[in-house]
């Protein structure tokens, strides 16, 4: 089908597309515009709707309203047409356990018409990572290098748009970083990439993101801009006893909101009656000791926090 007439200045493009299971609501009325060439990042928690996104926008599934186009070709009428130009790596590790490293990625290249050698320069810095490994089942392999061997499988037909689902989730630190170092790579050779993560410190290695609750978009922006959207002081509490803590800080009616993030609590504060002396003094008559409360800068989980409380 010739693009001609068709708005290709999207790489990805919804309109407000939403899905039911029974009555489960999983997405109610996505908007959504990708440009060519983007890192885009969808960020939430489990469940939250990201893949059942992927699975429209890959013409896995139809959507219940709304339409949805991927490099201008639309993703009902056109679906052939989208699944020659995009590769899709889903959450769980998907490819032939049986077979080994070599077989999976010839299977691949073989079901888009193509072979290992005429693509090979595109997958060749991630492929050589495991190709000591080839004759190895792809059952046996660690998560990183079953990560990289279910991207190069995704990439072996050269495809315009990449959708990555929850890619890092269960891999190891190292492995992350060494992955959003390939993505850098496959951005620079113009590939568009729509990658998913319940990981909040990864929005940062995006251009842009979208934060996800419950079906819906709460912010489209760029990590930097949602950050500076947070326009309240923003506090780190400790003291001996964490949990009461927590419900001391909410009690407070000069703190915004609380939240706790791992040995520390954030506190939100938009009121210059309480200053850091103020609330040390108010957690001491609460019976606290061992007090520490420093300023922070806001992060995009504190963002998504702040949102999804509204």
């Amino acid at each position: 089908m010739d693009k001609e007439n068709q708005n290709i200045n999207s790489a990805i493009r919804c309109k407000s597309i939403s899905k039911n299971y029974g009555k489960i609501e999983a997405l109610k009325g996505i908007d959504l515009d990708v440009k060519p060439g983007e890192i885009f990042g969808i960020i939430g928690p489990d469940g939250a709707g990201k893949t059942t996104l992927f699975r429209i926008l890959t013409t896995l599934i139809l959507a219940d309203n709304g339409t949805a186009s991927v490099d201008g070709f639309d993703v009902v009428k056109d679906y052939k047409e989208i699944r020659k130009r995009v590769g899709y790596m889903p959450g769980r590790f998907s490819l032939y356990q049986d077979l080994t490293v070599e077989e999976n990625l010839n299977f691949f290249a073989t079901v888009f018409n193509t072979t290992i050698e005429e693509n090979y320069e595109l997958i060749k810095d991630i492929y050589q990572q495991i190709e000591p490994f080839k004759k190895r089942r792809a059952g046996k392999l660690s998560g990183g290098m079953k990560q990289k061997l279910a991207l190069s499988c995704a990439l072996i037909h050269k495809p315009s748009v990449l959708f990555l689902d929850e890619p890092t989730t269960g891999v190891d630190p190292v492995s992350r970083k060494e992955f959003w170092g390939m993505l850098k790579k496959l951005k620079a050779q113009g590939i568009t990439i729509l990658v998913s993560t319940p990981y909040m410190d990864e929005a940062a290695l995006c251009d842009r993101i979208a934060l996800i609750q419950n079906g819906q978009f709460l912010k489209i922006d760029t990590p930097e801009s949602i950050v500076k959207q947070y326009k309240n002081k923003l506090w780190a509490v400790q003291s001996n006893n964490m949990s009461i803590l927590l419900k001391d800080l909410r009690s407070n009616e000069l703190s915004k909101n609380c939240f706790a993030f791992g040995d520390k609590h954030h506190v939100s504060v938009d009121n210059a009656q309480l200053t850091i002396d103020n609330l040390k003094e108010y957690l001491e008559k609460k019976k606290h000791s061992n007090i520490d409360i420093h300023e922070i800068e806001p992060t995009v989980e504190d963002c998504f926090m702040l949102l999804s409380q509204k």
